[in-house]
């Protein structure tokens, strides 16, 4: 009975979890889920246009490691997300593509990986 009640519950989680990805955008001042606080606000300044605290803000993003999407050169810009206690600009980012941006993807780890994100409403 407890097998069974448990078999059904793992098939009831797989065959939701996929909806997690269609939540709606956070409220207001929260964070969407996955992402730091420090990105929010990187991709507030990005909404206004700037400023920018680093000198790097905003530069041709050329798409070296070929994990985004093929574009013609100068469509990804890129962007600092400070990281508490680095020293330097840390590894994460934000990597926008058109002008205005049109795609937003995070890296937390130096361009090795990225995954899409959506701007703030």
């Amino acid at each position: 009975m407890l097998r069974t009640l448990l078999t059904r519950l793992l098939f009831l989680l797989a065959l939701f979890a996929p909806l997690a990805a269609c939540a709606p955008a956070a409220p207001d001042g929260a964070v969407p889920p996955g992402l730091p606080a420090e990105a929010v606000a990187v991709l507030e300044r990005i909404g206004d246009g700037g400023p920018f605290p680093y000198r790097k803000d905003g530069s041709v993003f050329h798409n070296r490691e070929r994990l985004l999407p093929a574009k013609p050169p100068g469509y990804y810009r890129e962007y600092t997300v400070p990281t508490p206690g680095a020293r330097d600009r840390g590894a994460r980012r934000i990597v926008t593509g058109g002008d205005p941006p049109e795609v937003f993807y995070y890296t937390a780890d130096h361009y090795r990986s990225f995954r899409r994100i959506e701007p703030l409403p």
